[in-house]
């Protein structure tokens, strides 16, 4: 290839026809400044420059699109960059085998995600990053995606706080494991400083009269073939304060009826033991043993999916509107903890890992001192009342003392 110096004008640009091979023309009044002219006629401006005593080579742009004038301002830029201590060669490489958002996404789940957390956590994840994530910031490089595009795409979900938290949660994660591997920058996290959005506890707690009209729906479609297994698995989940999943997913293996026990190989906090009392005990001892699974799916050896058409009807037929399946779970918590068993008993008979998870029933702890309000109400309410069964103190009169 051939190279020639000239002083780069529109004119002597212009002037370059394409010869048998490709040359280029240096400038003449900066250096490292030049047009390379292909047999095809293409005109591509250039920046040659030393790094580490390498010649390297950047385009800067094509003829046609920049004028020499434009191109020579876009070299003078690269050229102060080499000052600097950079390399713009180097950094377009990098540049172009960067990870886009979507393919640090998927290295993600493959080596992290689907390696290391359970299949419904995966699929959670999954969830959160297909869906709102990838659609508008898939295609952008992953050391792109600011703080700022995430804070406006967490902003955009606000009127799902839950969702919109979880996935900052989620990115955060991502980003820690490209860190980790040298996928991103290292010490760049977009979720880092965002602030999240406050979140309502969606808890409900099924009064006495709202159990008993639980109850007698539960009772109006037991004989219906198609709830039966249904309201099966909704009595166990309120008799044990299990999870869906675990009931779901409850093998006969997994049942030690000589010990009362559910013996949980796997759950949201690993290894687990749920003790069974006597109606969930009744419960389990009146289904038909058809295959592996506790409640079977329409094939026995497979799991049933939900239990959204059982419980629909239920909620209809009980009149409790908005009641969610997990609030089966926080009743039997308040039902324990109301009637002073002590949080840390209930907190493991639900396994809870923390027991400051179990902190959200505290105000229904029938501790000491209400136990104690309780009675001395009692007392009052009965001598008010004109009844005998509590004993009241006579106060007497107040004295008092001149000093």
């Amino acid at each position: 290839m051939t190279e020639r110096i000239v002083k780069l004008t529109k004119r002597t640009v212009d002037a370059a026809r394409p010869e048998a091979e490709r040359y280029i023309l240096w400038d003449s009044t900066l250096k490292g400044f030049g047009v390379r002219v292909e047999t095809s006629g293409t005109k591509t401006f250039l920046v040659r420059y030393r790094t580490a005593a390498r010649k390297r080579f950047v385009a800067v742009g094509r003829f046609g699109q920049l004028t020499p004038e434009q191109a020579r301002g876009l070299a003078q830029e690269a050229l102060a960059s080499v000052r600097r201590g950079h390399d713009p060669a180097d950094e377009r490489r990098k540049e172009r085998v960067a990870l886009s958002v979507a393919e640090l996404a998927a290295r993600f789940f493959a080596e992290h995600v689907d390696a290391k957390r359970k299949s419904s956590t995966a699929v959670h994840y999954r969830s959160l990053i297909d869906c709102y994530l990838l659609p508008k910031h898939g295609a952008r490089k992953a050391h792109d995606f600011s703080r700022a595009d995430l804070a406006r795409l967490h902003l955009s979900i606000q009127d799902r706080p839950y969702q919109a938290n979880r996935l900052l949660a989620v990115v955060a994660s991502m980003y820690s494991f490209g860190e980790r591997h040298g996928l991103v920058p290292e010490g760049y996290n977009p979720a880092v400083r965002i602030e999240r959005f406050p979140e309502a506890r969606r808890e409900r707690f099924l009064s006495t009269e709202e159990l008993g009209r639980l109850g007698e729906a539960f009772r109006q479609f037991e004989s219906d073939g198609r709830f039966a297994a249904g309201i099966a698995a909704l009595r166990l989940l309120l008799f044990t304060g299990a999870r869906l999943s675990e009931i779901l997913h409850l093998r006969w293996e997994h049942v030690d009826f000589e010990r009362g026990l559910l013996l949980l190989p796997d759950s949201k906090t690993g290894r687990k033991a749920i003790t069974l009392n006597a109606p969930a005990l009744a419960v389990l001892q009146s289904l038909e043993q058809i295959g592996a699974f506790v409640i079977p799916g329409a094939n026995p050896d497979t799991p049933r999916a939900d239990l959204k058409k059982p419980w629909a009807a239920v909620i209809e037929a009980a009149s409790l509107p908005g009641l969610r399946i997990h609030d089966l779970r926080h009743s039997f918590a308040s039902v324990g903890a109301g009637a002073g068993l002590g949080l840390p008993i209930v907190g493991k008979l639900l396994g809870h890992a923390q027991a400051a998870t179990t902190q959200r029933y505290a105000h229904l702890d029938a501790d000491p001192i209400r136990r104690a309000a309780d009675a001395i109400g009692a007392t009052i309410s009965a001598a008010l009342d004109g009844r005998t069964g509590g004993s009241v103190t006579p106060l007497g009169a107040r004295r008092f003392s001149p000093h």
